[in-house]
């Protein structure tokens, strides 16, 4: 097994960590587990477009045949309507891309479990399953996982939703309303290190509740990791790299910075 790296504790090095992953993602027996979550994030992302243009498209022509009963009423409609659809893409394109990775994360979890797992083969020598590849993995094998993998991203959903309900009702009080974005923009980076180091911790069998305890003696290495996430999901294109870069570099931290393998 490769040597841990030293073990730090501070925003500057988690935010950095991200991309400590990046040599990893063309590795032998680590890229074809990368192309799935990639995938799956922008098929999801192409299927919410068309949707999107579908509805819109509906919606447009009712409103044009409801307006023909008056003329100058459609002529204005036809009029503005590429300023409606230039409208539309931006709105639209801004709500998908700040809540598709939720449901990305869920459909994905399962793969996002086996790229852990072969990041940690990668890393350590040592195969967990030395038979495991993609090609190889059997449906049974993949249904089983999803089942578990899912459960566990309820489990961390349940987590987000009684801490965030709260902390949106800051943003209705006068008195906190100032520092709302700043607590929920720490909470959402800490969601994120919660997130993706869940798959190397899992795949070690370490509980939810546990995974929370070892996050907390290094916070703000967490912090900091979450917060380079949480900025690069808020980057077009790029986001679709996110998911398995930042799988890869979780794992890559469990070994130098929480040392999972003594857990």
């Amino acid at each position: 097994m490769n040597s841990p790296q030293p073990s730090y504790n501070n925003p500057i090095s988690g935010m950095k960590s991200l991309f400590s992953g990046l040599p990893l993602m063309s590795k032998t027996g680590i890229k074809s587990y990368v192309l799935i979550p990639l995938l799956i994030n922008i098929a999801l992302f192409f299927v919410a477009l068309l949707v999107g243009i579908h509805y819109f498209s509906l919606f447009m022509s009712n409103v044009l045949d409801f307006s023909n009963l008056w003329n100058w009423v459609a002529a204005l409609l036809n009029l503005i309507k590429p300023i409606l659809w230039v409208l539309f893409f931006i709105i639209y394109l801004t709500f998908v891309f700040y809540t598709f990775s939720l449901f990305a994360n869920i459909i994905a979890s399962p793969f996002n479990t086996l790229l852990a797992e072969a990041t940690e083969n990668y890393l350590i020598g040592n195969n967990i399953n030395a038979n495991s590849s993609l090609s190889s993995i059997s449906i049974k094998q993949i249904i089983s996982l999803s089942i578990k993998s899912i459960a566990q991203e309820i489990h961390k959903l349940v987590y987000f939703l009684i801490r965030a309900i709260p902390l949106l009702i800051l943003f209705l009080i006068p008195i906190t309303m100032p520092f709302a974005p700043i607590l929920w923009f720490a909470f959402s980076a800490w969601m994120m290190s919660l997130q993706y180091m869940d798959y190397p911790f899992g795949n070690h069998d370490i509980k939810f509740n546990h995974q929370i305890s070892m996050q907390k003696q290094k916070r703000w290495f967490s912090l900091g990791f979450g917060s380079a996430v949480l900025l690069m999901t808020m980057i077009p294109v790029i986001n679709f790299m996110i998911m398995p870069l930042a799988v890869i570099s979780a794992t890559k931290n469990s070994f130098n910075n929480f040392n999972i393998s003594e857990s």
